[in-house]
């Protein structure tokens, strides 16, 4: 039976690796580590990367449909702020938010959700 060790790369698909990759070098201040027209990818050092592969006619998830099959969560210390800024980079704020305030939810500018939680919410 295979034994999977360590997650290494989270690969999300997209129309434009390049400029995705740059829109989250800026939120999370990791480095690329590697760009072409076809794919991208980012880290900082730790075990996990995130990439971004071209997919010719990538339509993006809805939100809050079901066509979505995974999205990112990302811990925050200051939500509002942080989400905040992420807008000024790019990112949309869908008008449905789930979870009472306790986490929000964006896109990136291709469509992609992904949420921020607090580090202090405990989840």
């Amino acid at each position: 039976m295979p034994v999977l060790k360590q997650l290494s790369t989270v690969v999300i698909d997209c129309a434009d690796p390049v400029a995705l990759a740059a829109f989250y070098q800026k939120a999370t201040e990791w480095e690329i580590t590697y760009s072409d027209q076809n794919f991208a990818s980012l880290g900082k050092g730790t075990p996990v990367q995130l990439a971004f592969v071209r997919v010719e006619g990538y339509q993006a998830p809805g939100w809050p449909d079901g066509a979505k099959h995974v999205h990112l969560d990302f811990t925050v210390t200051d939500l509002d702020g942080t989400a905040g800024e992420l807008l000024a980079l790019g990112a949309s704020r869908p008008e449905f938010q789930p979870g009472e305030g306790q986490w929000i939810v964006l896109t990136d500018p291709e469509g992609h959700p992904f949420c921020l939680t607090s580090d202090t919410a405990g989840v």
